[in-house]
């Protein structure tokens, strides 16, 4: 069947779901990463450019469902509690109850409800296996993952490319599908994720807080200098601009509130909406 895209309807579904990244200074751009990396993917196995654009939405989508979990366990600094890890397994199925009347439901709650399940059947929320999980719900899966190891925690420092390649092989078959794990794997090792890992945007790299360890977006037009700040500690840091390298350090005093307000990143909410189509085809 066809659903017809309307792009202020899925503006607004975008904006609503960035909400989501802006509650966390640590998840700065995993939306757009994990929908950068679905697309990838997507052309690397031949999809259509319908196709694209759909799993690209499915990723910048997944996480919806996080709005319903307390700030508390989101942003905790460090590992989470068995008992915290059960709640944060209810964000798919709270992302699913948002979506399910939405006009644009069909476009890609899929996605949002079913991107932690495995091809072995021990995912959640529903246990689904291989056959069940539709491929693009594979895709945000996999590269999801990908994108956690890869990224910085404040108990953790973000893997490098090679060791979460070499998980993602491991786990090929089990964890990962077989086939979307090959082709991703070889997508990391000729230097085609590369321009994504470490940024929340293009251009736009992360660094490390020297006082806390959240991540602190750093825009291309940043200069060796300039002043910047994290929000999760509200320190102000320094920028020691490297080519397109920074380190920051700390001057010991807090930023303004103005300094400090959470903001919606809209370049990548306008950009997928601009490769929207005018309809989708998707499953009755």
């Amino acid at each position: 069947m066809k659903l017809e895209l309307n792009n202020d309807l899925l503006k607004s579904l975008l904006v609503m779901t960035s909400m989501v990244e802006a509650r966390d200074a640590y998840t700065g751009g995993h939306l757009w990463r994990v929908s950068q990396y679905s697309m990838m993917l997507g052309q690397k196995i031949g999809f259509s450019k319908e196709e694209i654009f759909q799993v690209g939405l499915g990723g910048f989508l997944h996480d919806l469902g996080k709005i319903g979990v307390p700030d508390a366990i989101l942003s905790k600094a460090g590992p989470l509690t068995d008992d915290e890890y059960g709640v944060i397994k209810t964000h798919p199925g709270i992302g699913g109850n948002l979506m399910r009347d939405h006009p644009l439901a069909g476009a890609a709650i899929n996605h949002i409800v079913q991107h932690h399940e495995r091809p072995d059947g021990k995912g959640y929320p529903y246990g689904l296996a291989k056959d069940q999980i539709p491929v693009q719900s594979r895709i945000v899966g996999l590269v999801d993952a990908f994108d956690a190891m890869t990224s910085t925690r404040s108990y953790r420092k973000g893997m490098p490319l090679e060791k979460a390649l070499s998980i993602i092989e491991e786990n090929r078959g089990s964890q990962f599908d077989t086939e979307l794990s090959d082709a991703f794997v070889a997508l990391g090792r000729a230097g085609g994720l590369e321009h994504v890992l470490g940024h929340s945007y293009e251009n736009s790299a992360l660094a490390s807080c020297p006082m806390c360890g959240p991540i602190v977006a750093v825009a291309p037009e940043t200069k060796d200098g300039d002043h910047v700040f994290c929000r999760s500690c509200t320190g102000e840091l320094v920028v020691h601009a490297d080519g397109d390298r920074f380190e920051l350090s700390a001057l010991g005093i807090m930023g303004k509130p103005e300094n400090l307000t959470p903001q919606i990143e809209m370049a990548p909410v306008n950009d997928l909406t601009k490769m929207a189509p005018q309809s989708l085809t998707i499953a009755a």
